[in-house]
């Protein structure tokens, strides 16, 4: 059922409205307050239309798998467009490049590239995100990135309008990217070369073996939480703080790996938020570095309500 506030046209959708939805269970570290709007389009053409009908003033913002993502426990004010399974097209353009829509996830566009005989894309298998996360914070998993085998793009900004991108258009740099204001992605075309499905396979099969023996997969996290300092490594120094096990609330830091903060025991976004605030204090005073995070925070606190307690 669409939203009151939209125009009549928007009866023409076929996506998926939800007012006041909390988005704890859209992410991965199962925590965040509600969405005045949260949509699912449909496909890419119900995409460009519902954003094409939202009122101009309408804060948008696109969320994937919720996995490099911490929502405040007052949620986000505006619409929030869940693009997770939605946009998932793939297709071969020719000996070398393939086509990503923006919510494949990563470990299927993964097996797809390997599947038609393309290498190169072993590492996605190693990301728990879309495609279109991926592209946004260059994600990167044993020491390959995303935007290593990125040709060119697709966008779309907030009145439903498409733009043809170059990798020109975009500064890359370790967990960053920065390209034209209000625009999100909307598909990718991956360059890579042919090579054997087998050693693809057995690749793959090494990369997530090790993947499964070093880090925290069965409890809810968001992955690495702070990036890597020059020369460094942020799971190093957050151990050498003895930080290991150290808990706020229902959040506490892996003792399998250090960059990783679990939601353990019924968490708060507060919970994770003051955790990553201390890890940053102990690591800076202790050991003179600044770690910056990978996980974006966003959304408000959550509201006191009139009696002194806390509401979303």
């Amino acid at each position: 059922m669409m939203s009151d506030s939209l125009p009549p046209e928007s009866a023409l959708l076929k996506g998926r409205l939800l007012r006041d939805e909390k988005l704890a269970k859209y992410t991965s570290w199962h925590v965040g307050g509600p969405a005045d709007q949260l949509y699912f389009p449909f496909d890419r053409g119900d995409l460009v239309k519902f954003l094409s009908v939202l009122p101009l003033e309408e804060p948008v913002f696109f969320m994937g798998m919720g996995s490099n993502l911490l929502i405040r426990d007052g949620g986000i004010r505006g619409t929030v467009v869940n693009m997770r399974g939605r946009l998932k097209e793939m297709l071969i353009c020719d000996d070398q490049t393939l086509y990503v829509e923006a919510g494949v996830h990563c470990s299927k566009a993964a097996r797809f590239c390997r599947s038609h005989g393309f290498v190169g894309a072993e590492f996605l298998s190693g990301i728990p995100g879309t495609m279109g996360g991926a592209l946004k914070m260059n994600a990167g998993a044993f020491g390959c990135e995303t935007w290593d085998i990125v040709e060119g793009l697709e966008s779309i900004n907030a009145q439903g309008d498409v733009f043809t991108r170059r990798v020109e258009d975009y500064a890359i740099g370790y967990r960053s990217v920065t390209g034209p204001v209000g625009e999100w992605f909307l598909a990718v075309r991956l360059r890579l070369a042919k090579g054997s499905t087998q050693a693809s396979a057995e690749k793959t099969k090494a990369l997530l073996s090790h993947r499964s023996a070093t880090q925290p997969l069965t409890q809810p996290s968001c992955g690495s939480v702070f990036k890597n300092p020059d020369n460094d490594y942020a799971a190093r120094l957050i151990e050498a703080c003895g930080l290991k096990g150290y808990t706020v609330g229902g959040a506490n830091v892996s003792e399998q790996h250090a960059n990783f903060i679990l939601n353990q025991n019924n968490a708060t976004a507060k919970d994770i938020e003051s955790l990553i605030e201390i890890i940053q204090t102990q690591v800076q005073q202790r050991m003179g570095v600044a770690l910056a995070c990978e996980v974006e925070i966003v959304g408000e606190p959550a509201r006191e309500s009139a009696q002194g307690g806390i509401s979303e």
